[in-house]
């Protein structure tokens, strides 16, 4: 029986060892990490949101669209299809 208690208080005392060192080695390198981390940028950084464009006045849109043809720089067929894109 001593023989028995003597091997265990052995194990106990080698593994209160153990985990003492692991914890220590484990906080070194968690203190190594978080002194690297403000050095480091990230790897990737989101854009700042952009603001939505406002949207124009259809007629503004229509007239301006209007004297483009007149002017000669869009052909009928060009008129139209903006013009439907513009009233949806």
């Amino acid at each position: 029986m001593p023989g028995l208690l003597r091997g265990v208080a052995r194990v106990a005392v080698a593994s209160g060892t153990a985990t003492a060192v692991s914890n220590r080695v484990s906080r070194r390198q968690a203190n190594r990490w978080a002194e690297q981390e403000p050095q480091q940028a990230p790897a990737y950084q989101e854009p700042p949101p952009q603001a939505p464009a406002p949207t124009a006045d259809p007629i503004e849109q229509l007239t301006k669209l209007g004297e483009l043809r007149d002017k000669g720089v869009l052909t009928e067929e060009e008129f139209a299809a903006q013009k439907a894109k513009i009233l949806g």
